[in-house]
């Protein structure tokens, strides 16, 4: 008995600290992590090593409860100003979105496969959604940084479309295994139920987790516990009102992360560590269940499946989805090439084996294809598309060296900086009143401020500041940006203040500026023009220039404004696909003339 339990301790051990140390091997390669942990379950699995698993309703609770903690996490990552820029064209994805998938994914499935029209429904519905794992990865760890928008369409969208997805799934589950006569207006309501029920779960839990954090006096250690404790009795509590689950935890992230909640660095050291445990996880457990002996007969019609998810399903569905929210041509085309297929997929495919459908296993395998040829192929090239489409925002700085450690109780928080080289605090800057440091580390001394003296590269400052003015020391602090990443195309040619009026700009550069927009500042005339809350890198025409957002305040009001002699190619559409409605109407018209 022991010796079975220290056999088992010592494989699952093993394989999770190989996933672990494979990470290196893919940083190197440029290889999706996830796709990584996915290959180390295949190859520990039944046609590898030989471990053999194929308890299909112990994988199915694994998964579910690893996906609860990393929506947990999403949901807590996730800020309220991201979720309001992306809230609309990010819930049209996770629920038009889908059901357009589906449909479409069906139609392949029903050719290729010789399923009914409601089995490659169901088919559809599992490969329906997004990875929440796989794109939260890919955007925040895989060093691009991407347009705000689009960047929190595509996170918003990831966290808040599984929910969506496994409801179409147990519909047509529930349908094909004959359980009971489901009528039109039964699915309505059940749908109500499981999104209303889900929301109010969420935000009741998110608010309880809140209040027991802050307010129970916990040891610090035990706080994020609570926390995780508490979002799996909110994710729980809403399945068993028959409710979603997985969009209360969603939300009650969402609530959490953005309340103003003590320890929050530590709750996100341990999250982002307990979140990769989860991956990890769910990504073994799901290769090992998988049997590579069994895929070259599905191979041909799985490929060709991922092929049309991929290339029309997905682009489709993004295109009619985001055509009412002023989304331009690239943008449209990057957030469909990042529609990442991943555990949620092959999770949901283990539902028709669990209730004992006749192609049950079928399901699984094509789904597992499918994910496999997602990640392999979106996920290796999401840096290339998004520098081709023109929506990585370069940096303005380099790297920056900093620590914060929280003060429970206090406004501030105190930050750690070593001073980098060229920095412009090494070069001299003084630093304002507010950012005095309270230490400095020279060598193996230490110094007051006073005594310190001009602070020198290689030193190590301690001080005091309140989390939102951290970009601004930041920017005293990090080191110059490489060159190549001064990106003076999508920046502009120099920099404007955004509190002049737009007569004075009208005057100065001799611009087209409407008489009625004279007394607007430079920001007001932006965020007008623009439809939509601002992002760093948006642009706006002006004659024959260019307005463009630089920087941004913590309060998500314009700081820094770029103007652009000449209109740059940063926008220019680069794939004859996915015209805005503008360009819809002029081709109508177009059309319509010549037809005349």
């Amino acid at each position: 008995m022991i010796d079975s339990m220290n056999t088992a301790i010592l494989i699952v051990s093993g394989l999770v600290a190989l996933s672990i140390f494979s990470s290196l091997l893919s940083l190197r390669i440029g290889a999706p992590l996830l796709l990584v942990f996915l290959g180390v379950g295949l190859v520990a699995g039944e046609d590898g090593i030989g471990l053999r698993f194929d308890d299909v309703h112990a994988a199915y609770l694994i998964g579910s409860v690893a996906l609860a903690v990393i929506l947990f996490d999403s949901g807590f990552h996730t800020s309220v100003r991201a979720f309001r820029a992306a809230a609309w064209p990010a819930m049209a994805l996770a629920s038009v979105g889908v059901l357009v998938t589906t449909a479409v994914v069906a139609v392949p499935v029903h050719l290729l496969l010789d399923l009914g029209w409601l089995e490659s429904a169901l088919m559809g519905a599992i490969v329906s959604s997004t990875d929440a794992a796989a794109v939260f990865f890919l955007l925040r760890v895989g060093g691009i940084q991407i347009r705000d928008r689009v960047r929190s369409t595509l996170e918003v969208e990831s966290g808040s479309n599984d929910p969506m997805a496994i409801f179409l799934t147990l519909t047509l589950v529930t349908l094909l295994a004959g359980q009971r006569q489901i009528s039109a207006a039964h699915v309505i309501a059940e749908f109500g139920a499981q999104f209303g029920i889900g929301t109010m779960i969420g935000l009741a839990g998110g608010g309880l987790i809140v209040l027991a954090v802050n307010r129970m006096g916990f040891e610090r250690g035990l706080q994020p516990l609570a926390a995780l404790s508490l979002a799996m009795v909110v994710f729980a509590a809403a399945g068993t009102l028959h409710g979603s689950g997985f969009l209360a935890v969603y939300v009650a992230g969402l609530v959490a992360g953005n309340a103003s909640i003590a320890a929050p660095v530590t709750m996100r050291r341990f999250q982002d560590g307990l979140t990769w445990l989860a991956q990890i996880v769910m990504f073994l457990t799901l290769g090992l269940l998988a049997t590579p002996s069994e895929f070259p007969p599905f191979a041909p019609a799985a490929l060709a499946v991922a092929v049309v998810l991929m290339v029309v399903a997905r682009p489709l569905a993004v295109w009619l989805c985001l055509l009412p929210f002023r989304f331009n041509r690239n943008e449209t085309a990057f957030v469909a090439w990042v529609g990442l297929r991943g555990s949620v997929s092959v999770l949901l495919s283990i539902v028709p084996m669990l209730v004992g459908l006749p192609q049950g296993r079928a399901y699984f395998i094509v789904s597992f294809l499918v994910v496999l040829s997602s990640l392999a192929l979106q996920g290796w090239t999401i840096g290339a598309i998004a520098r081709f489409l023109g929506q990585i925002v370069p940096r303005r700085i380099g790297p920056v060296e900093r620590l914060e450690l929280e003060i429970p109780g206090a406004r501030h928080e105190l930050i750690t900086y070593r001073v980098a080289p060229d920095s412009l605090v090494a070069r001299g800057h003084r630093l304002p009143r507010w950012a005095e440091p309270s230490l400095v580390l020279r060598g193996e001394k230490s110094y007051s401020a006073h005594a310190a003296g001009q602070i020198r590269a290689g030193d190590t400052a301690y001080l005091f500041a309140r989390p939102e003015r951290l970009p601004h020391l930041d920017r005293l602090f990090a080191s110059p940006a490489p060159a190549a990443e001064a990106d003076r195309q999508f920046f502009g040619d120099f920099g404007l203040t955004p509190g002049i009026h737009m007569r004075e700009l009208a005057l100065s550069y001799g611009l087209p500026v409407a008489e009625a927009d004279h007394e607007l500042t430079v920001a007001e005339w932006l965020v007008r023009r623009l439809g939509h809350a601002p992002g760093i890198g948006d642009r706006v025409p002006l004659g024959e220039v260019e307005l463009i957002v630089r920087t941004m305040e913590w309060d998500d009001s314009i700081s820094e404004i770029g103007l652009a002699v000449e209109p740059t190619p940063i926008d220019k559409p680069k794939l004859p696909l996915f015209q805005d409605r503008a360009e819809l109407k002029a081709l109508i018209k177009r059309f319509t003339g010549r037809k005349r």
